[in-house]
């Protein structure tokens, strides 16, 4: 596993090799973001931007956020295995100072922890899990992101996802086994 493209690129990352967590793959990951940098619906960009990253395992997309200019990259984890691999990376990759990692319950972080704003979401839930939707209603009721957002979920390709009612989608794509939905809020 290694980090695609920006100031860190060609870097390789620490991985976890447990049931517990599924790596974003580096093609769908560059596909992300390509789409972020080129696609005309999406005028949110990586660089100096607030990211959180729910479900953040190793922290591949939030490492590759910071690598390309973020200004900020807020890790949620509870994998003690793969927060340990996370410290790990950030500390290689001299990058720690520009992250925040939470080894918490979601939830939890959401409703008590976060201050600011954010400008891109990226949720990356094990794909039987669907406690998301209400990670996504806890966003928008303590109003965690900013006018100018994006939300970027990854589910597996055959679900079915009940998102409508609270986000606006722009954009689905779907590579192999995983689709990629960009969206924002109502």
């Amino acid at each position: 596993m290694r980090i695609i493209s920006g100031e860190l690129g060609g870097r390789l990352l620490h991985f976890v090799k447990n049931p517990n967590t599924r790596p974003l793959k580096d093609t769908v990951k560059e596909s992300i973001f390509n789409i972020l940098n080129h696609s005309k619906l999406i005028n949110v960009k990586i660089k100096n931007s607030n990211i959180l990253d729910l479900y953040s395992g190793i922290g591949s997309f939030g490492i590759e956020c910071l690598s390309r200019g973020a200004k900020k990259v807020s890790f949620i984890e509870r994998d003690k295995l793969a927060i340990k691999i996370l410290k790990k990376n950030l500390t290689k990759l001299s990058i720690a100072n520009k992250s925040k990692i939470y080894s918490s319950e979601i939830e939890t972080v959401l409703t008590k922890k976060l201050e600011e704003k954010f400008q891109i979401f990226f949720l990356d839930p094990p794909f039987k899990n669907f406690d998301y939707y209400q990670n996504l209603e806890l966003i928008k009721k303590n109003k965690l992101y900013d006018n100018n957002h994006i939300i970027i979920l990854h589910r597996e390709k055959k679900s079915k996802e009940e998102i409508t009612n609270i986000l606006k989608v722009v954009e689905i794509k779907t590579y192999g086994r995983s689709k990629i939905i960009f969206a924002y809020f109502k």
